[in-house]
Formats: structure tokens, C-alpha cells, sequence
């Protein structure tokens, strides 16, 4: 090798000294040297040997590049990690009063007397006392100002120093206004909290399935047996099943054969009330009155502000209220809507961002929009948070202007839980299709009887996609593994009942959720599925799309696909949509990936602010999308193209230093790369990725 650096080959010619011609040599790693090819069948990335390297004596986690002394500094994170919830209040308070914690009415306008609260405000009004400790200014412009509006942050801006002296005073965030929708309105949130919210239509809908009323019981232990039988290798799959079920331990006469959605109606709406999704915090007295008493705050006292909030909100609502009215008297003839009078959604050829937990947020979909990316989805959101109003959650319905074709991907383990949550999505977002979840392995929505725990309960997927399809009129679309266990698939016997049930799609992710993200995905399978789906049902295949290659032989091999949903891929390397549009595999520089990161921090910081919390919070993010980042292998330094995502990169040395920087899987390396984005980190930062802290400590789990 002529182009090899002469240091490279000076300790591939040392290693190689004395060793017996019968022994393959030593690469730099230390290890035998092989082809590309056993390379290859090893899942390792064959990179040149010209960039080889030795492995780090010692993979660190420090965040800390500078600090030598705290060896045992992850343990002390741990120890204080521990802290009771009175302990995160008591500092969360402290942290308030302090005085970088200013009061965001005065931050905006710099005037001690904007705030209306006073010397009630929880905040700051020291503003001399904030700029003495205020950290230095960040390098670049505001993100707001760039934007040509005026920034909400004002003196807490930690770009303040490029403000114009003469701007006009934002009030409210106008950017935000005018670039993001499907924020939770006060009102709203409001009646969720006192579990107030009225979901007429979503109730209606359960009862006349026959999910709530006399044959609820008798179909959650249908179901209970049915479900036996499958964990042990049934694939049962529908009512027609239901029988075979119930003839082994229950009585038929017991078990309907069709569960009549009408005959059965009237009587449930009559008798048995949903389950309620919580206990309401506040009893409020619908005949409460105007009069002048100061209302007491006993729960049992009737809450004036709060029927006032009810009343505002339900005349809001009124016309929706008495259309449901009308669905909730009439259930057989205005439920049923015709499959022409659906909205449809066309998939087929679309490059479709697949919902990313914790990574795929707004501003990571705004990227990916602008290089290539034709569907984008919200991050999975639960269905019961959402219905309590939980503002984090709410958070993950957030839609940009950019997102031409959005959807909203939701979680939920009953059927009445589903249907309130797809009405409220569809009076207060706006979406274009709303995506169940239904093959999440993670544990902690598993033990709770959602994501891919539902595919050992088939009657209950009919039920929950039934029941939202029934209540609103956007798409509904289903995401599920192949199956629960490993080598028990059981998607191809409901593939032809899903259609039926009510979905419009449904996206198949090659592996059972024993395997999780480990192997490699199903696709003979996927295509066994999409062979199998009636007409009418779009199938999408999701699992190691990583090139165009893998997008057109995934397409050429299964025409019945519509499309490939993108999910790791373009976690690890986001301009992948751009390569399938091209048809051609991307020598992106370090440079211009540098580039695709400030882009990012920029929609971040126009997204979670500028000021203190924003910057923390996006550099947050820009390190977790690292994580993800650094597995990356850029095209010019493999023998064997295209790079496979199962692939392990061994260390290797890039073209130039921000390349080598930029494929270190070290903490202190992303950390870096943040500072050259963000400015210093603040004193104690930590950071440990998301995604390495769930442990596979089941059995089960593989």
C-alpha cells in the first residue's frame, strides 16, 4: 500500500516480526488479519487498514476530557441519581428563587414592574443580580432573530448580545405560533386534570361494540382463554376462533358468536358505565353560583373558576357535543361509517420516518424533512398520560409547518383508553393519520398490557383498532412485531382481519419483540404478510433499512409492499433519504455532517428556547442523537459498501480530526463535539445515552 501513513505501517511491520508463516498476521487492533469477506460474515465493518487503529487502552464515560482524578465519578452519579421526589421539589424551588431564574415577563420586556404577580411570582426580579452571574453570550447569531421575530427570551437569551436595540417586544412566542401547532391549550388541560373532558362519542362507540356492558365480561374471559392458547403456539386469530376457545372451557351459550354491535347498544348505554380513567381531584358543583363568598378549598366545595372553565369549554365545543349527542341516541345508523367516506392516505414510494423514541423529536424531523423525508410521526405518546393532561406528553404531538404529511403514534392497553384518546387527538391536533402502537418490547409499557404485549391478545387488538377507527374519521394505521416470541409468528393469521377491523395500514417490523433490536429483521416474512393483506390494507416493512440498495431490493422483492418505513437508519445517518432519492451511495465529509448538526441545533434552540434551559435541553438531545451518530462509517474508508447496520465499526482514524472525533463512541468525544456547537457544558454535567441504560434482564427478553 503506497498511500498508507508511514506510522500505520511501521506497527503493521513490527507486529508482523517473527511470526511463523503458517499464522496470518496482525492488524493494528492486535487481532489476526482477515479478508473482507470473513470480515464481513463476523459483522464486522471491513474499514482499510491504512485507517485502522489500536482500540483506546480504556473506553471512558467521563464527560469530563479533562479530568484524570474522578475515577469513580459514575457511582457518585448513581448514589445522587437516588433522590426522594420531597428532595428534586425542595431543589427545584431553591433553583427558582435563584436569581438566574428570572421572571420571564421582566427577561422579555427588561421593566421590574411587567410582571402582574408581583412579589407573589416565583421567580426572579433581581435583573442586576441575573446578569452578574448570566454566563457569557454563546458564538453566532439568535435563532429567533435569524427567523425575523422577536425573541421570547429577551435578557435570558444566551445570544442577547446580538439582539437589535430597537426590536419590538415579543409578548408571547410568535415563532412558535406561527411555525408549530398542536400545543394543549390551558382549558383543555385543564378538564383532563379534573377528569371533566367529555368524550361522547369514544363511549358510544365502545358500548355498541359490545366492549362495555353485559358482554364485556364475558369477552375479557373469552379473550383471557384465547390468549392461553395462542402463548402456547395458536394462532387464533378472530370470533370465528373464539368457539374452538371457549368449547375447551366455557360454556358456548355464554360466548356470542358475532358480539352485535346494535342489539346489545341501547342496554349498555343503559347499565354499565366505562372504567374510569382516574379519580377526580376536584369535585366541582355544576349548580354552583355567582355569589360574592370566597369559595373554600375543600374538595367536597364546589369550584366557581373551574365551571366557568367547563362552561367556556363546552360552548367551545357545543356543535361537536351535539353531533355526539346524536351518535350516542342513534348508535346504529350514524356509527357505521362507509369505507369510501374514510380518509385515505397513499403510502406507496414514500419515504416514511418511522417514530424514534427520545431522538426522532421536532427538530430531528425538521432535518430529516429537509433531506428527503416524505411521512414524519410524532414519538410514541401514552394514551393515559395523554388523557391526564400531562403537558411532556402532550409535547410529543408537536407538528412543524414542514411536515407536509404527519401523523401522531399513540399507546394504549384497553379499547375505551384508545377511542378517547384518538377523539381528543382529532378535536384538539391536527394530524393527517393516527398510528397505534402495538410491538413497543420496551418492558415498562409491556407489564402494563400495551405495545407488543398485545400481540398474545389478538381480540383485544380487534377491540382497540375497532373502537378508533369507529370514532374518528382520520386513518387509522397499526405498527406490530412479527410476533411475541421468538419463533412464533402469528402476524400473517391476523393480517387479513386487521384490514377488516378498520386499519388503513399496517407497518410490520421484521423481529418478535424477544429479539428486540438484535439479529437481523424477518423480510421473508414481511413479504409472507404483505402476500396474505387484502387489497384494500397498505403494508409497509420496517428493519435494517441502512442504503438504497436495501430500500430498491426490499421493493423489487415484495411489489405488494408500499412502501419501507426508516427507522436506525436514519438515526445513524439522517441524509440516508437523500440517497434513496439519488440512487447513489453519499461520501458526506465531516464538514458537511458538522453542518447537518448545527442545522439541528438551530431548530432546537427555535423549538425548546434560547435561553439557560433551552440550550441545556438541546444539547441534551444533540447528544443522545450522537450516541446514535458515531456508528456511522464513512463510505471512502470501507472495502466492502454499503455499510451494514448490524455491522460493529472497529477504531479506526477518519480522514480528518473532526472525523476521527466524530466516530469515537465516547461520552467526552460527543461532549466535545456539543461545546463546539453549544459553548461549555456547565460545571457537573453528566451524561449517560438513553438507549444503554435499559438492560436485557429477563429471560425472556433473550
Amino acid at each position: 500500500m503506497d498511500d498508507c501513513p508511514k506510522d500505520i505501517c511501521a506497527v503493521t511491520d513490527s507486529s508482523t516480526e517473527g511470526v511463523p508463516a503458517s499464522q496470518p498476521p496482525l492488524d493494528p487492533n492486535g487481532t489476526t488479519q482477515r479478508s473482507s469477506e470473513e470480515l464481513v460474515a463476523r459483522a464486522i465493518a471491513p474499514v482499510k487498514r491504512e485507517f485502522l487503529r489500536p482500540p483506546p487502552s480504556s473506553r471512558t464515560t467521563q464527560n469530563n476530557p479533562a479530568s484524570d482524578t474522578n475515577v469513580k465519578q459514575p457511582q457518585a452519579n448513581v448514589v445522587q441519581e437516588k433522590k426522594s421526589k420531597r428532595q428534586l421539589k425542595r431543589e427545584r424551588r431553591q433553583e427558582q428563587n435563584s436569581p438566574l431564574n428570572l421572571c420571564p415577563e421582566i427577561a422579555k420586556t427588561g421593566d421590574v414592574n411587567a410582571c402582574s404577580y408581583k412579589d407573589k411570582c416565583r421567580f426572579s426580579h433581581d435583573i442586576e443580580a441575573f446578569m452578574a452571574q448570566k454566563p457569557a453570550d454563546l458564538e453566532g447569531d439568535c435563532p429567533f432573530i435569524k427567523a425575523d421575530a422577536p425573541c421570547p427570551y429577551g435578557l435570558a437569551c444566551r445570544f442577547a448580545g446580538t439582539h437589535k436595540d430597537n426590536a419590538p417586544i415579543a409578548t408571547s412566542n410568535l415563532l412558535k405560533k406561527s411555525s408549530e401547532v398542536n400545543g394543549l391549550s390551558k382549558d383543555v388541560q385543564k378538564l383532563l386534570w379534573k377528569n371533566k373532558m367529555r368524550f361522547t362519542k369514544a363511549d358510544a362507540v365502545v358500548k355498541s361494540l359490545g366492549l362495555a356492558g353485559p358482554n364485556w365480561k364475558v369477552k375479557k374471559l373469552v379473550d383471557k382463554e384465547e390468549d392461553e392458547v395462542g402463548l402456547d403456539g395458536s394462532h387464533a386469530a378472530d370470533e370465528t376462533n373464539c368457539k374452538k376457545v371457549v368449547d375447551d372451557s366455557v360454556d358456548c351459550s355464554e360466548c356470542p358468536s358475532t358480539f352485535p354491535a346494535v342489539v346489545n347498544a341501547e342496554e349498555a348505554c343503559e347499565t354499565d358505565e366505562l372504567r374510569p380513567l382516574k379519580k377526580a381531584k376536584l369535585l366541582v358543583d355544576e349548580k354552583c353560583s355567582d355569589e360574592g363568598e370566597e369559595p373554600d378549598r375543600s374538595p367536597k366545595i364546589c369550584n366557581l373558576k373551574d365551571a366557568t372553565v367547563l362552561e367556556k369549554y363546552n360552548e367551545k365545543k357545543s356543535a361537536e357535543t351535539e353531533l355526539a349527542d346524536d351518535v350516542h341516541a342513534e348508535p346504529d345508523k350514524s356509527l357505521k361509517i362507509h369505507p369510501r367516506e374514510k380518509m385515505l392516505i397513499d403510502f406507496r414510494e414514500k419515504l416514511y420516518l418511522a417514530p424514534l423514541t427520545t431522538v426522532g423529536n421536532l427538530p430531528f424531523r425538521r432535518v430529516c424533512k429537509t433531506l428527503g423525508a416524505d411521512v414524519t410521526c410524532g414519538e410514541m405518546a401514552m394514551c393515559t398520560n395523554l388523557l391526564q393532561g400531562q403537558a411532556s406528553e402532550w409535547a410529543l404531538l408537536r407538528r412543524h409547518s414542514s411536515e407536509d404529511l404527519f401523523g401522531v403514534q399513540i399507546c394504549g392497553a384497553y379499547p375505551d383508553t384508545v377511542a378517547r384518546t384518538v377523539e381528543l387527538i382529532e378535536k384538539e391536533c391536527t394530524v393527517d393519520f393516527i398510528d397505534i402502537n402495538m410491538g413497543c418490547p420496551i418492558d415498562i409499557v409491556v407489564d402494563k398490557g400495551a405495545g407488543s404485549f398485545l400481540l398474545t391478545k389478538p381480540l383485544r387488538m380487534k377491540g382497540i383498532i375497532q373502537a378508533a377507527s369507529g370514532t374518528v374519521d382520520k386513518p387509522i394505521t397499526v405498527k406490530v412485531r412479527t410476533g411475541y416470541f421468538g419463533g412464533k409468528n402469528r402476524i400473517d393469521s391476523l393480517i387479513a382481519d386487521i384490514g377488516s377491523w378498520g386499519a388503513t395500514a399496517v407497518t410490520i417490523h421484521g423481529r418478535s419483540r424477544q429479539q428486540r433490536y438484535s439479529k437481523l429483521a424477518d423480510w421473508d416474512y414481511i413479504y409472507q404478510c404483505a402476500r396474505k393483506a387484502p387489497s384494500t390494507l397498505q403494508v409497509l416493512g420496517n428493519g435494517d433499512i441502512f442504503s438504497y440498495l436495501d430500500w430498491n431490493n426490499r421493493k423489487t422483492d415484495s411489489p405488494e409492499l408500499s412502501t419501507c418505513m426508516i427507522a436506525r437508519g436514519a438515526l445513524i445517518k439522517p441524509w440516508l433519504f437523500t440517497e434513496i432519492k439519488e440512487q447513489r451511495h453519499w461520501d458526506i465529509s465531516s464538514q458537511e455532517r458538522l453542518n447537518i448538526l448545527k442545522e439541528y441545533v438551530r431548530f432546537g434552540l427555535e423549538h425548546w428556547g434560547s435561553d439557560k434551559k433551552g440550550v441545556e435541553t438541546t444539547r441534551h438531545f444533540v447528544l443522545e442523537w450522537l450516541s446514535y451518530a458515531c456508528r456511522y462509517i464513512p463510505v471512502g474508508l470501507l472495502d466492502v459498501i454499503p455499510q451494514r447496520l448490524n455491522w460493529r465499526p472497529p477504531s479506526y482514524y477518519g480522514r480528518d480530526d473532526l472525523e476521527t472525533l466524530m466516530a469515537s463512541d465516547s461520552a467526552a468525544d460527543w461532549i466535545r463535539i456539543s461545546e463546539m456547537l453549544l459553548g461549555k457544558v456547565p460545571d457537573g454535567f453528566t451524561f449517560a445515552p438513553k438507549h444503554k441504560s435499559n438492560a436485557y434482564d429477563r429471560a425472556e427478553n433473550g
